[in-house]
């Protein structure tokens, strides 16, 4: 045959690239190539009878659908040459330039991939294989147009190889396509491998559906036409589109046990429109009009898929009673939504193109973080091998479970960070770690292809908060944060029930008279607690003391032990019960402020020591108590002490203090306690109430490095 008397013919080529490329000189260099492509492959015939040119032809053909630039149009045309043609890399080179010359290379090293699919963590490993050693996010896009026109002529191959190339595409091809967002190759592939992995399912599927056509399309026309009267109506520019389900996506429907009748967005609206707020006022005249399904709304604009997909979908009752999907999108996001990363391609701005795909592959390529170092049983040749190890995308690191499945960690993990990443439990029942069969220390620093086995224990006491300086991943040491906040939570409830229980003995007063489901009804209430627990917590953790929680049953009883006189305001800040003029000091161990709950102490011979009721001293005075609290209009400022937990080795005290000095404070002393797991710093600082303090606590929380903060009890 000549070169044009196929249907797929260089004019052809031409004719569509011509319709997004305007420059001339690029369209000539498409038919160079497909010349000099016709040439080397003069004499190879396909299994399917064609000329082996029509096979690169169509590749390029299929690739300008979804707007490829002339480099890749090209690579497509030439990306058989360097494996099939007695043709040199520098050949390519030569005659069309380094950035095609890389391309066809490209190609050329994933077609010596023999992929295997015999279960999942192969299928994963190949996927990793494919991002990996494609530099350039062009290479895998070829790779897809080249498995799709091999799809398109499958029936050439024996009934085995069909089956084994179908299950190919299905589980490792397809959803790369989708990973980038071409929705027309990645639909078609998923079609195309039904169709010889499950036949009878696949033209069963497509019966029904050409049964209903009729049927479905009117019903669609008749929608059409009145959501575009709705939009009309409001100002709305807009298009429409019936939209029809893949076979694939009805058959995983179906697979998952739902009925044909069953699939209701069978009925399917595109409603393109100018603007991100045009999506929205569009939706919500279709609501207005159009009863939705409630729960089947998604909003892909305010939070796009990781392909960057956007579009608002909803389901509704349209005309009928029949159900439809409707999908919402601009322009721009329908190019997206069809032709994924080759959307974003620059084609007009020449100069801005290779900065434009370098972005564009670290944007997209982020679901494959890094390659795996490739054994060599798996490829053909060391120097394939050699040249794909140089080939890393960025800084994730993948690793194997013993069960063979990939863990992708940051690079820089370690053990700890590997146990957290397969579950919670994991790490917290963690006691260590063997990698290569070898016991190694929890900040050994994993490498690619280690495969790690995490020892654990029921009678595990939970992580060390050493972990925190060794782990290197923010979500992990967030989760050992969250165990420790959690433990010290039971901690404290364990504390405030001792507490209470032992006030209570110290008072004499029978657990069955305080513990009754009015008493605690009215404590919880009064306090606006959720339960005893809650009560608990709140005794152990300091803001409520045992005795004040007691006194809020029995107070009549405490009443009537403290003679009731009418109290006099000092020029005191501290108001006690009963008298009028007396010494009184504020406790140095736990310093207390206004806005802290208090208890008078009645010292011998040096009147009145004011502590906090949670101070840990009261617990061995004796009952020389006596209320007091503080006066409405202290003006005066109050020393107390904090303590600072902090997980960084790195000084940040400076910044730490320039936190709290934007409040009303005078920082009086500080001082590095400690510097071993964590550095501690203590800080005495002048304040006049707890209002300020919890406001200094808030701050200081906010910073990520701050663990813990406190008060000091000495």
């Amino acid at each position: 045959m000549t070169k044009d008397n196929n249907k797929y013919t260089i004019d052809v080529l031409i004719n569509k690239a011509s319709s997004y490329i305007n420059d001339k000189k690029e369209l000539d260099k498409i038919e160079k190539a497909y010349n000099y492509a016709y040439e080397k492959h003069s004499g190879q015939m396909r299994k399917s009878g064609e000329e082996y040119v029509v096979h690169p032809l169509c590749v390029a053909i299929i690739l300008t659908s979804i707007y490829a630039d002339v480099a890749t149009i090209i690579a497509a045309l030439l990306h058989d040459v360097l494996e099939d043609c007695d043709v040199e890399r520098d050949e390519i080179e030569e005659e069309f330039g380094e950035e095609v010359s890389n391309l066809v290379y490209g190609v050329t090293k994933l077609g010596r991939i023999n992929f295997s699919t015999e279960n999942d963590y192969l299928i994963e490993y190949y996927k990793k294989i494919i991002v990996g050693m494609s530099e350039d996010v062009r290479v895998i896009i070829i790779k897809l147009a080249d498995r799709l026109h091999n799809m398109r002529t499958l029936w050439a191959l024996s009934e085995d190889k069909q089956k084994k190339k179908a299950k190919e595409t299905i589980e490792i091809l397809a959803p790369i396509a989708h990973h980038l967002g071409i929705h027309k190759i990645k639909s078609e592939l998923e079609d195309l491998s039904l169709r010889y992995l499950k036949p009878d399912v696949f033209y069963d599927i497509a019966e029904k559906l050409n049964n209903t056509k009729v049927e479905r399309d009117n019903t669609v026309e008749d929608m059409k036409l009145s959501v575009s009267t709705l939009l009309n109506e409001h100002g709305i520019n807009h298009s429409i589109k019936g939209r029809s389900k893949s076979i694939y996506s009805i058959y995983t429907k179906l697979n998952k046990g739902r009925k044909f009748s069953d699939i209701y967005d069978l009925l399917a609206l595109r409603i393109i429109v100018d603007t991100e707020q045009e999506c929205y006022l569009a939706l919500g005249l279709i609501h207005s009009k159009f009863r939705p399904i409630p729960k089947r709304f998604k909003d892909y604009i305010a939070m796009p898929k990781l392909n960057m997909y956007q579009s608002l979908h909803t389901t509704i009752f349209g005309i009928d009673g029949y159900l439809f999907e409707v999908q919402i999108r601009t322009k721009s996001m329908d190019e997206i939504a069809e032709n994924g990363i080759a959307a974003h391609w620059a084609y007009k701005e020449k100069k801005d193109a290779d900065a434009t795909k370098k972005n564009l592959t670290d944007q997209k390529l982020q679901f494959f973080k890094a390659i795996i170092e490739l054994n060599e049983d798996k490829m053909s040749s060391e120097d394939f091998v050699n040249s794909v190890k140089d080939e890393v995308l960025n800084n994730n690191i993948y690793v194997f479970t013993p069960k063979g499945d990939i863990i992708e960690l940051p690079k820089g993990a370690t053990p700890i960070d590997f146990a957290y990443k397969v579950h919670t439990k994991v790490g917290d029942a963690m006691i260590g770690a063997i990698v290569n069969n070898s016991i190694v220390p929890l900040d050994y620093v994993l490498q690619n292809n280690d495969i790690v086995k995490i020892n654990t224990s029921k009678n595990s006491n939970g992580p060390s908060k050493e972990w925190l300086n060794i782990a290197y991943s923010t979500q992990t040491k967030n989760k050992i944060k969250s165990f420790f906040s959690k433990s010290e939570k039971e901690i404290y409830i364990e504390r405030g029930k001792e507490g209470l229980e032992k006030d209570l003995r110290r008072r004499k007063i029978p657990f069955g008279d305080f513990f009754t489901d009015d008493n605690i009804k009215l404590i919880i209430k009064e306090l606006k607690l959720e339960d005893i627990e809650d009560l608990y917590l709140h005794i152990g953790n300091g803001k409520y003391s045992p005795t004040s929680i007691v006194s809020m049953i029995f107070k009549k009883e405490e009443e009537v032990k403290v003679k009731k006189v009418v109290i006099k305001e000092p020029d005191t800040d501290i108001i006690v019960a009963g008298i009028d003029k007396v010494k009184v000091s504020l406790a140095s161990c736990c310093r207390p402020i206004p806005g802290d709950e208090i208890l008078g102490y009645i010292t011998k011979g040096n009147g009145i020591s004011v502590h906090r009721t949670n101070c840990h001293n009261l617990e061995f005075l004796d009952d020389r108590m006596i209320s007091v609290k503080w006066s409405n209009n202290t003006n005066t400022k109050y020393i107390t002490s904090i303590i600072v937990h902090t997980e960084t080795k790195t000084e940040k005290l400076v910044e730490m203090l320039q936190k709290m000095s934007q409040f009303d404070i005078h920082i009086d002393k500080f001082v590095t306690v400690g510097k071993s797991e964590e550095t501690v710093y203590e800080i005495d600082l002048y304040l006049r109430n707890k209002d300020y303090l919890d406001k200094i606590f808030l701050e200081l929380n906010k910073l990520s490095y701050v663990l813990k903060v406190e008060r000091l009890f000495r």
